[in-house]
């Protein structure tokens, strides 16, 4: 049945009010603030959480670069700072021991750095928004790019109001057609809407390898005072995480008594039992970390991919009407792990792009183009290039990548190899036969017994993660092919969504129809938005798209 539907138009139309879009919005008010000459647009501002910060998510230690550009005086302005950077250890661990380095990686000296939570950060750039006369439009969530003859003409909002089954309520109400001269996607990692963007406009990726991601998982914890100092950061990799795969973990000390401490995990495993919530959970059981964590209490938990693929895989900038902001253009440094510097300078450069737009009332392609250029001759284009082949590098495993990043450093990123081509990470999975043939063993899901003192079940974190979702509407998560779920996948990985999902979205139970088999239990209510099943999924039936705005994660402190 068609259904009629509003048409909104605006100006500007900014997606997701993370550090991006916050910025984009900041600065081009700014700058029309400045010149008489030139009218305040309209602008339109859209977050899918039930407020701005809900679905920001990070480690995070934060170079202040791009804020300080934005807003030179955050400091005096009361930007939620938790600890400026005192003291940086990176550890190898093994099982039972650890190395502690006797020196630090370039990369990973945090000195004039930050400690911050980005729910808060976020936050409060958006006050600073508000402050420059702009509205912010929470619990709006996109849920179709609209494109017409190949130029972006905006976003349709999702429909309100649907049952499980798509059939209308009562309270429907339909999705309104936002029309914008220009769309400035800011939904951070793996958006259902960047996803539209290069499958309708597959210039975007064209000269792109394919990204890789990381699943960060990570809680929050009240610790006793005198475990670590405000300040204080910790960088750590091997155990328990295999020396074949990539990744590691962190504690990064909010303040005397506040921790984050976290652990990422490659989504291009080979094995079909990697479960990144359980190795992080294995993770804060090492002496190391359970020093710091002992006699404290966790308070919160989340979880997000992380676009570790670098210069190499970030897509085209720009379209007809359409720019790429932060997390969405693939803007994170893997080698520091930092990419909210990133995002704010992408932000600035895509608002004064908008601001010339603006002025000369020309807002196509080519207009948008001088974004790219912007960036290319942006420290932020320097940043990414010399980082260009860091997660390359540990293709081959941890200790061949510790010696092709050494190398890398010593020559401005270079190495001994440019542009490795890689492939999607969910072409990284290997069958059950497959893993068995390749390391003499089936793969075996390593766990540990859960004691809910120190190491938490799924669902005792989702709940710790605030989440919540409306039970009777249709499910976020789009599996394709159901039937490859109950048998292909169940024959051939073993039903590897079960594992590497940290919400515990997908459970395998008895099938009562089919006597001794197993069928996929969908749970979407305890989805925390991270996009892992998306990514990962060896067969790539299962499409995450965006549910009721409003609906998902409310971070606090994290």
């Amino acid at each position: 049945m068609d259904i009629e539907r509003e048409t909104l138009e605006t100006d500007i139309l900014i997606v997701g009010a993370g550090p991006a879009g916050l910025a984009v919005a900041y600065k081009l008010a700014q700058l029309v603030a400045a010149d008489s000459s030139v009218e305040m647009p309209e602008i339109m501002l859209m977050e899918k959480g039930s407020y701005v910060g809900a679905h920001s998510l990070s480690g995070a230690v934060m170079d202040p670069r791009g804020l300080k550009e934005l807003i030179p005086d955050f400091i005096e302005k009361g930007a939620p700072l938790e600890a400026e950077v005192k003291g940086d250890k990176f550890y190898l661990l093994s099982a039972d021991g650890s190395i502690k380095s006797p020196f630090m990686p370039p990369s990973l000296q945090n000195h004039g750095n930050y400690v911050i939570s980005l729910n808060k950060l976020s936050s409060w750039m958006g006050e600073q928004v508000e402050a420059m006369g702009l509205d912010i439009y929470p619990e709006l969530a996109g849920i179709n790019l609209l494109v017409e003859d190949g130029r972006v003409a905006g976003v349709q909002t999702v429909d309100l109001g649907l049952d499980k089954d798509g059939s209308q309520k009562p309270n429907f109400e339909p999705g309104t057609m936002v029309k914008a001269k220009v769309t400035i996607l800011c939904e951070g990692v793996h958006g259902s809407l960047t996803r539209q963007a290069f499958e309708q406009i597959p210039e975007l990726k064209k000269d792109s390898l394919p990204q890789s991601y990381l699943t960060g998982v990570k809680e929050i914890w009240e610790v006793p005072e005198g475990r670590i100092k405000a300040g204080d950061v910790i960088h750590t990799v091997g155990w328990p995480q295999p020396s074949n795969e990539y990744g590691g973990g962190w504690v990064y000390a909010m303040s005397d008594k506040m921790v984050s401490v976290g652990f990422a995990v490659g989504l291009d495993s080979p094995d079909p039992t990697n479960d990144p919530h359980m190795r992080f959970q294995r993770y804060k059981t090492h002496n190391i970390i359970k020093d710091v964590l002992e006699g404290g209490q966790m308070s919160n938990y989340g979880a997000k991919t992380m676009p570790v693929g670098g210069f190499y895989s970030m897509p085209k900038l720009f379209s007809d009407g359409l720019m790429l902001c932060g997390d969405s253009a693939g803007l994170l440094n893997a080698q520091r792990l930092k990419g909210l510097h990133l995002a704010i300078k992408s932000g600035i450069m895509a608002a004064e792009t908008l601001f010339e737009s603006l002025k000369n009332d020309d807002f196509s392609v080519k207009a948008l183009s001088n974004y790219a250029s912007r960036f290319e001759s942006s420290w932020a284009k320097d940043e990414m290039y010399g980082a260009r082949n860091f997660h390359a590098a540990f293709h081959g495993g941890l200790w061949t990548g510790v010696f092709h990043a050494g190398i890398q450093t010593i020559t401005g990123g270079a190495g001994l190899f440019n542009r490795r081509v890689n492939k999607e990470d969910s072409e990284a999975m290997l069958t059950k036969d497959q893993f068995k043939a390749k390391f003499g063993k089936a793969p075996e899901k390593e766990c540990i017994k859960l004691d809910n003192k120190y190491t938490f079940d799924k669902v005792t974190d989702v709940y710790k993660s605030g989440t919540m979702h409306e039970e009777h509407q249709p499910s976020h998560l789009v599996i394709s092919d159901i039937d490859i779920c109950n048998t292909k996948c169940t024959e051939e990985y073993g039903n590897p969504c079960q594992h590497f999902c940290p919400a515990q979205v997908y459970e395998m139970i008895d099938d009562d129809e089919n006597k001794g088999k197993k069928k996929l239990l969908l749970t979407p209510s305890n989805c925390v938005h991270c996009k892992t099943c998306d990514i990962a999924d060896p067969y790539q039936v299962i499409r995450w798209v965006t549910p009721q705005g409003g609906e998902g994660p409310n971070y606090v402190n994290c």
